[in-house]
């Protein structure tokens, strides 16, 4: 067992392979296609093939095909095991050495201030889809969450599409503006409660660990922006994206949080992301 955790450790003491590593668990539960990790890391093919051969060897990651690619998901259960090996005596009476977010998981949540949750929707630009996200929160349930959205990019404007949409759909739009993610990680920034990315590329960042913890989930799917063809078809490919964003929030918003304790609540977060029912 020791020697396991030695072989593991060693894998992950390298700065790309532990950059992998930490990229596939930020996209966890989802598997990814080497093509697109490597991307996102802006590696060459075979240097992000070399790597995950090593982390998939240490049994770090897990490897899949998927006709005719290879798909690469964390090991949970081997990252829960050298967690548990650096701190074998945290359930032995030595609950003190257990850093606060692990013992935290048992937990229920409440909201980090105020009588609200806070909640951030999570996207490249801050001009489409995180927009609606934020948008449909605040109209549905703004009496129990405080809806925000941000862009990882430097600049982005309000796409004139998705304000037609919920326009049509008889949101406020007068309150929208769009926002960078640095907004919201100086220190009077709002704590989040939730953050949600509805992009892969911006969950695929690397950003900064969030105060707090709070819990994060990943909503991805296609942006509408990129949609081709005549106006009808582009506003078409609004109307779905919202769709999907309304089933989801809607899902979200019914969850029994003072029932829930943060793990579970996570795995509930993380269904909604992949049921396909709340997809249009």
């Amino acid at each position: 067992m020791e020697s396991m955790l030695i072989d593991r450790l060693s894998t992950l003491s390298h700065p790309q392979r532990m950059g992998v590593f930490r990229l596939l668990m930020r996209r966890c539960p989802d598997a990814l296609p080497a093509g697109e990790i490597a991307q996102a890391l802006d590696l060459k093919a075979s240097t992000a093939s070399v790597y995950l051969s090593a982390l998939t060897q240490a049994g770090l990651i897990s490897q899949r095909r998927d006709g005719t690619r290879l798909l690469y998901a964390v090991n949970l259960d081997a990252t829960r095991e050298v967690v548990s090996d650096l701190f074998l005596d945290c359930c032995r009476g030595r609950a003190d050495l257990c850093p606060p977010q692990f013992a935290g998981l048992l937990e229920g949540i409440a909201p980090a201030s105020g009588p609200k949750f806070t909640v951030l929707f999570l996207c490249t630009g801050n001009s489409a889809r995180s927009i609606l996200a934020e948008t449909i929160l605040r109209d549905m349930a703004g009496d129990r969450f405080t809806a925000y959205s941000a862009g990882t990019a430097h600049r982005s404007e309000l796409n004139p599409f998705a304000v037609e949409m919920l326009r049509s759909k008889g949101h406020d739009v007068s309150p929208l503006r769009s926002k960078n993610l640095a907004e919201f990680q100086g220190p009077d920034a709002p704590k989040m409660d939730f953050v949600f990315t509805v992009c892969d590329r911006a969950a695929n960042e690397d950003c900064p660990t969030w105060r707090g913890h709070p819990v994060s989930g990943h909503w991805g799917m296609a942006d509408p922006v990129k949609a081709e063809g005549t106006e009808a078809e582009k506003r078409l490919a609004f109307h779905q994206t919202y769709g999907a964003l309304h089933n989801r929030i809607s899902a979200f918003t019914s969850l029994s949080f003072e029932a829930l304790d943060r793990a579970a609540l996570q795995k509930h977060v993380d269904a909604i992301g992949k049921d396909i029912s709340t997809q249009e």
